[in-house]
């Protein structure tokens, strides 16, 4: 497929349900200059003529090795004290995917989906058939020391506290399932693509996999829509919330901001889940909706300039972005 050469714009998020009383200043800059990194390591890719997957995989590559995201070495802890990792990415050029579940030895699960891709016959390898495909195409594998955070130990024993006493979790990502990282973005050829990874959530129990491995629901993307989803996974399995915001962009020309809203800010909230997701046409044209407190997010584009919010009342810079052309404006039938 042939595009007509387009301005490269990535998109990424590390997680929504912030609330900012419990952040420190010094987690709040850590936060941030990590946004800011793995937006300037993956826009780098792209105005070096790279493509949207490798724009895609070195950003997440950057928040998987940040100890403040639950995704990589910052994953959560199961109810027994392991740390089970998903991953998945897909380009919107071919529709290829490739994703992974339940991974506890793999430093990168983003860049085992990406060879699961493009290796092998299949989209999605779990467990110890993906760590052995991984050991394969030499993917690094690390002992599961190496995932262990004390901050995130902590979570998990309060969180088993409550379970004893059987009271309802207090903390909210625990509560509410949240902690992903993801990225989508557009290349200078036009073609989109989205990736996104998750240590799961704290105390998870018989090996549950959420929607950020699951091709439709929390990865998606296509030629001329790409999305990555964070919050109550099961919502968003439910409503196959990625595929839904792209096919209302692609088939229904429906506004890319208006079809992400629909999904997350009213069809999720309506079944009970929450969470927020970030959207990216072929055009370039950005959406970042949430319904939480608020939500690591981040843009670069045009200007070179990293664009980083973590709170609901912040200003992302989104709001100035040009609005979609009219022609993409028809009225739902």
């Amino acid at each position: 497929m042939s595009h007509a050469a387009v301005s490269p714009v990535l998109v990424i998020h590390g997680g929504a349900g912030v609330i900012k009383r419990d952040m420190t200043p010094a987690k709040e800059q850590a936060v941030r200059t990590a946004m800011a990194y793995a937006l300037q390591d993956g826009y780098a890719r792209l105005k070096a003529g790279g493509s949207a997957l490798d724009a895609v995989a070195a950003a997440i590559t950057v928040l998987e090795d940040d100890p403040n995201f639950n995704a990589g070495k910052g994953a959560v802890f199961t109810h027994d004290g392991s740390n089970e990792l998903d991953a998945a990415i897909m380009d919107g050029n071919t529709l290829r995917a490739g994703a992974v579940a339940g991974v506890e030895h793999v430093k990168n699960p983003i860049l085992l989906a990406r060879a699961v891709m493009e290796q092998s016959p299949h989209v999605m390898l779990s467990g110890t058939g993906a760590e052995a495909f991984a050991k394969e195409h030499g993917i690094a594998l690390v002992d599961s020391s190496y995932f262990r955070t004390e901050a995130r130990w902590q979570q998990l024993q309060k969180a088993l506290k409550e379970d004893a006493a059987k009271q309802p979790h207090a903390d909210v990502e625990t509560a509410k399932h949240f902690g992903t990282v993801g990225a989508v973005a557009l290349d200078a050829q036009g073609r989109l693509a989205a990736g996104t990874s998750t240590g799961g959530m704290t105390d998870k129990r018989w090996g549950r996999i959420g929607d950020s491995p699951i091709i439709g629901a929390g990865t998606y993307a296509n030629s001329g829509c790409a999305v990555s989803g964070t919050g109550w996974g099961e919502f968003y399995i439910r409503t196959v919330a990625a595929h839904q915001i792209c096919m209302k962009v692609t088939q229904m020309r429906v506004p890319l901001k208006r079809a992400a809203a629909e999904v997350i800010n009213q069809e999720i909230p309506s079944m009970g889940g929450n969470g927020g997701a970030i959207a990216l046409d072929a055009q370039g044209h950005i959406s970042i909706p949430f319904n939480t407190d608020g939500m690591y997010r981040g843009w670069i584009g045009a200007d070179g300039v990293p664009h980083v919010a973590l709170y609901g009342d912040e200003d992302d810079g989104t709001a100035e972005l040009p609005a979609p052309a009219p022609a993409d404006s028809v009225a739902q039938p």
